[in-house]
C-alpha cells in the first residue's frame, strides 16, 4: 500500500512537471511568435505579403529600400536622443526622490509615496489633450516653443516616467541597510556624500535596470510623439513606421524591415545588461 501510494504521489508530480512544461513551451511559443513572424514578413515581398503566400523569405532588398523611401536615419537619431535625454533626466530626479522616500519620514511621506504609484492608474490618453493645450498657450503667450521641439517630447516623457521609476527605486533604495550609511558617517561621511560614496555604488543594479525600463518605454511610445511632433525633425522612430502605410502604397513588408531595424539596438543593450536588469528589478522587491 505504501509502495502504491508513494508511486502515485511520483506520477502525479511527473504530470504536474508535464502540464507545467507543456503550458511554458505554449507560453514562449506565443511570444517569439511575433517576432519570428516579423524577421519573415521583412524578407517577404510586398506581393507574398498582400496574397498571403509564403515566399521563400530571402528579399534583402527590403532593408535598403526602406532607407530610402523615407529619411529613416532622421527618425532614428531623433529617437536616440529623445530617449537617452529622457533617461538621463527622469533617472536624476528619480534617484534622489527614491532616496529621500525611502529613508526619510517627513510630513506626508506615506501619502506621497501612494500619490506616486496612483499616478500610473490614469490613463495617459486623458492628459493629451489638455498637454497639447496647454503647450499651445504657452507659446501664444509667453513665445516659448514647445509642440514639434525636443524639449516638448522630452519634458512630456519625463513627467510620465518621473512616478514609475521612483516607486522602482524606492523599494531598492529601502532594501539597502542602514548600517551603511551609519557607518559612512561614523567615518565622516555626510548625508550626501554617504548617499554618492557608499549608496549609488550599491544601487547601481537597481539605477541600470529603472534606466533600461525608461529608455524603452521612451523608445516605443507613439501617442505623444504623434501629436506633439509635427515634422521629420523631431519626429521618432514610431512615427516614421507609421508612413511606410498610406504615405507608400501600404508597403508592410517595408514597415517589418523598418521594425527589425527599430528593434535590435534595443535587443542588443537588453542582452549586454541583462544581468545587471534582472538582478535590479529583483533586488528591489524584497526588503533586507
Amino acid at each position: 500500500m505504501k509502495k502504491s501510494y508513494a508511486e502515485n504521489l511520483r506520477r502525479k508530480k511527473k504530470l504536474k512537471h508535464r502540464a507545467a512544461n507543456v503550458i511554458l513551451i505554449g507560453m514562449i511559443i506565443l511570444s517569439v511568435f511575433p517576432i519570428a513572424w516579423m524577421v519573415l514578413s521583412s524578407l517577404m515581398t510586398q506581393g507574398d505579403l498582400a496574397t498571403g503566400r509564403l515566399g521563400t523569405p530571402n528579399n534583402w532588398k527590403n532593408y535598403v529600400e526602406m532607407w530610402q523611401n523615407i529619411n529613416f536615419f532622421a527618425y532614428f537619431k531623433n529617437s536616440l536622443i529623445i530617449c537617452t535625454l529622457t533617461t538621463a533626466i527622469t533617472l536624476s530626479l528619480a534617484v534622489f526622490a527614491g532616496y529621500a522616500v525611502a529613508k526619510y519620514k517627513f510630513p506626508g511621506s506615506g501619502a506621497f509615496g501612494g500619490t506616486v504609484l496612483a499616478t500610473q492608474m490614469i490613463p495617459g490618453m486623458m492628459f493629451l489633450l489638455p498637454l497639447y493645450i496647454t503647450f499651445i498657450k504657452i507659446q501664444q503667450n509667453f513665445g516659448i516653443k514647445i509642440v514639434n521641439t525636443y524639449a516638448g517630447v522630452i519634458i512630456t516623457y519625463s513627467a510620465f516616467f518621473i512616478p514609475f521609476s521612483i516607486w522602482i527605486l524606492r523599494g531598492f533604495f529601502a532594501s539597502i541597510p542602514k548600517e551603511l550609511e551609519e557607518a559612512a558617517r561614523i567615518d565622516g561621511c555626510s548625508n550626501i556624500g554617504a548617499f554618492i560614496r557608499v549608496i549609488l555604488p550599491v544601487s547601481i543594479t537597481g539605477i541600470i535596470a529603472t534606466g533600461i525600463y525608461i529608455f524603452l518605454m521612451a523608445w516605443d511610445e507613439l501617442l505623444f510623439a504623434w501629436v506633439l511632433t509635427t515634422d521629420i525633425s523631431t519626429q521618432t522612430i514610431p512615427v516614421g513606421i507609421r508612413l511606410y502605410v498610406g504615405n507608400y502604397q501600404n508597403r508592410y513588408d517595408l514597415m517589418m524591415a523598418a521594425s527589425v531595424v527599430t528593434t535590435l539596438p534595443v535587443l542588443i543593450m537588453f542582452f549586454l545588461l541583462q544581468k545587471k536588469f534582472i538582478s535590479g528589478m529583483t533586488a528591489g522587491s524584497v526588503k533586507g
